[in-house]
C-alpha cells in the first residue's frame, strides 16, 4: 500500500512532538552572596522570577524549570536544555550563601561548552554579580584578565546605590520587545554600576547617568541591556528586574521575552558590536575615592 505524500512528508521531517515541544529553561536561582527577595520561595513553594516566567512560557512556547542546586551543571544534565536563565550571586563553585550545593569547577566549564556550542543564556539583575575576578567583588578596578564569566554573560558588577528613576536610553529601536521604552524611559530600579564590559556587546539600552545620585554612578552612560554571541550560543542580558514592580511591568516582560527567543535563536536581531559607538566611556569606571 502506497503512503500518502503528506505522510511521507511527516515521516521525512520526523516526530511532530519533538518539533513542537516547548523549549526547556532551566532558571538557576542560588545565592553565594546576598539573595534577592524576587528569588525567594514563598509559601507556594515558587518564587516571583519562576512565577512569572513559567506564565510567559505558557504564551511563548517554553518551560521553566527552578533550581538552587548547583550539582545540575554536568555535561550530561545540561543537554537537557535548550538556555539557561541566571538570577545568581557569588561564587557559585563555593559553600555558603543560601546553603545549596554549590556548582563544581567543573560544572562552571560545563556551562561555557554547553553555551559555546549553541545553548542560549539569558542573564537577569544579578546575574553579573557572579563570579568576580581578581579584584573581587565591589571593586572598581578593570581586571586584566577578567573571570571567564564575566566575558560570557559580558559585564561584572562593581556596586549600586539607592534606588531611582533615572532614564533608560534605548540605542537599538529595532530590538524586538523594546519599543514600550520608547527613545527613552524614566525607570526605577536598583541600578548595577558595571565594568568589564566586553567589546563585542551589541547594546540594546544605556543609562542616563546624568541625574543620578552616588558615586558610583559618577560615569558616562553605560550599557544595561545587551545581546551578544558566544562561540555558536547566544547570550541576553538586562541590568534590571531587583524590583517586584519590575517583574509586572508590561514594558521590562516584553523586553525579556524578546531576549528569550533571542538565546533561544527563534528571532534573528543585529549583532553588530557598538559598544564603543553608543557608550564610548562605559569602561571608564567611577572613582572610588569619591564615596569617602
Amino acid at each position: 500500500m502506497l503512503l500518502r505524500p503528506f505522510l511521507l512528508a511527516l515521516i521525512a521531517a520526523g516526530p511532530l512532538a519533538a518539533a513542537d515541544a516547548p523549549a526547556k529553561i532551566l532558571l538557576f536561582t542560588r545565592s553565594q552572596g546576598f539573595e534577592h527577595s524576587v528569588i525567594k520561595p514563598g509559601k507556594e513553594g515558587t518564587c516571583l522570577v519562576e512565577r512569572v516566567l513559567t506564565t510567559l512560557g505558557k504564551e511563548h512556547a517554553f518551560t521553566i524549570t527552578t533550581t538552587k542546586d548547583g550539582g545540575v551543571f554536568t555535561a550530561e544534565k545540561l543537554k537537557e536544555y535548550d538556555a539557561f536563565a541566571f538570577y545568581t550571586t557569588g561564587d557559585l563553585t563555593k559553600e555558603g550563601g543560601d546553603k545549596n550545593p554549590a556548582m563544581s569547577p567543573e560544572g562552571k566549564q560545563a556551562l561555557f561548552d554547553a553555551i559555546k556550542a549553541g545553548k542560549g543564556f539569558i542573564g537577569f539583575h544579578s546575574a553579573t554579580d557572579t563570579f568576580h575576578g581578581p579584584s573581587g567583588a565591589h571593586s572598581a578596578k578593570q581586571d586584566a584578565e577578567p573571570d571567564p564569566y564575566a566575558v560570557m554573560i559580558g559585564a561584572e558588577f562593581i556596586v549600586h546605590g539607592a534606588q531611582q528613576a533615572p532614564k533608560v536610553i534605548t540605542t537599538d529601536a529595532k530590538f524586538p520587545g523594546v519599543d514600550g521604552f520608547g527613545a527613552s524611559l524614566e525607570f526605577k530600579e536598583e541600578w548595577y554600576s558595571l565594568k568589564q564590559l566586553q567589546k563585542d556587546l551589541h547594546v540594546v539600552q544605556v543609562l542616563d547617568t546624568s541625574t543620578m545620585q552616588g558615586w558610583m554612578y559618577q560615569r558616562g552612560e553605560y550599557p544595561v541591556t545587551w545581546v551578544h554571541p558566544y562561540g555558536k550560543g547566544k547570550v541576553f542580558y538586562t541590568a534590571m528586574g531587583h524590583r517586584d514592580e519590575t517583574w509586572a511591568s508590561p514594558v521590562f516582560l516584553k523586553l525579556i521575552t524578546n531576549g528569550i527567543d533571542y538565546a533561544l535563536h527563534r528571532i534573528t536581531v543585529d549583532e553588530t558590536p557598538n559598544i564603543d559607538t553608543v557608550a564610548p566611556k562605559a569602561n571608564q569606571l567611577p572613582v572610588e575615592a569619591a564615596k569617602k
